[in-house]
């Protein structure tokens, strides 16, 4: 892959400090925590997309040689610990600052408008950067944009079904879960609605109810490492189509962050959990609608002044190395 491929993805700033990536990952656990919204969009438009794909790939057989060989620091090296330990380190802060400190889902619930508003103008902002990164647009782009589409759409418009609560089933939902959570446009808790298996899951973390934990623990791990190899694979292979294929994903998610949604939800372990949505158009100009468009244009203009940093910085390296 060529540097001006590995480019498409660095709509922010590098990732190079600990605290710059601590800070990322605490970005990509706040979305986890939004309904409808993923780690992995996250990812897309902090640019540090294709390095964490990459870096979860990297736990392979070489890992694990180096490890038990007593070669820490080499295999720490392999997996991009650098990395991942303070992208991990934020993610986990974010997850308890917006569960514990200042309940989000309980924001989201009483006040969706304005933080859907914001994430609606962030992700259109990254479709538009990422669509830019391309000078020219092929046949091909606009039928891996459809393609991406037609996938984030359904997805986010599956009801959920009644599903089995075997060892397997746990095994396969684990799977899916972790796979759509590294995947920009689909959230892993959703899937796990779809599946009808989110308050079982939650229910066994509760009351650590290690055999059912194991298997989904197992399920996500393997989807995990799985996942990241074919997804390393096509941004490696078929970087364009890949790429056109994940915004598309971005643009069908969009019919679930509209701001302005007739939602219904279930009641799950004591609290609402939306399960689908209808998008409407608001009647006017009033208080909401004049936020809302506030917070989407915050959101526009935040992912844009990250690129043109992120720009700035790669234009100013490459510099210092031709010199």
């Amino acid at each position: 892959m060529n540097g001006r491929q590995s480019d498409a993805f660095a709509t922010g700033a590098p990732a190079s400090s600990v605290v710059g990536l601590i800070a990322k990952g605490f970005c990509m656990g706040a979305a986890d925590v939004v309904p409808g919204v993923s780690g992995g969009t996250m990812a897309v438009i902090l640019g540090i997309y294709q390095r964490l794909v990459e870096a979860i790939r990297a736990f392979d057989l070489t890992f694990l040689t180096l490890l038990t060989g007593g070669q820490v620091r080499s295999a720490s090296r392999h997996v991009d610990l650098g990395f991942l330990l303070p992208l991990g380190v934020g993610i986990a802060s974010a997850l308890l600052f917006f569960t514990r400190v200042v309940p989000l889902p309980s924001i989201i619930r009483t006040h969706p408008v304005p933080v859907y508003s914001l994430f609606f103008g962030l992700i259109v902002a990254s479709i538009i950067v990422l669509l830019m990164s391309f000078k020219n647009f092929r046949g091909s782009d606009g039928l891996a944009l459809a393609f991406g589409c037609i996938i984030g759409f359904g997805v986010v418009n599956l009801v959920p079904t009644a599903t089995p609560e075997t060892t397997w089933f746990v095994f396969l939902s684990g799977a899916l879960a972790i796979c759509a959570m590294i995947l920009p446009g689909i959230s892993g808790s959703f899937i796990l609605l779809i599946l009808q298996k989110y308050a079982y899951i939650f229910d066994a973390v509760g009351r650590l109810d290690f055999a059912i934990l194991l298997p989904f623990g197992l399920g996500a791990a393997t989807g995990l490492l799985l996942f990241s190899r074919v997804l390393t694979w096509l941004l490696r292979s078929y970087y364009r189509v890949t790429l056109h294929t994940i915004v598309g994903l971005l643009i069908g998610s969009l019919w679930v962050i509209w701001p302005f949604q007739e939602r219904v939800e279930v009641l799950v372990r004591g609290e609402l959990r939306g399960v689908s949505s209808a998008p409407y158009l608001p009647d006017g100009f009033h208080a909401d609608v004049l936020w809302a468009l506030a917070l989407a244009v915050a959101g526009l203009v935040t992912v844009f002044l990250l690129h043109r940093i992120g720009a700035s910085r790669t234009a100013q390296v490459r510099g210092e190395r031709v010199e």
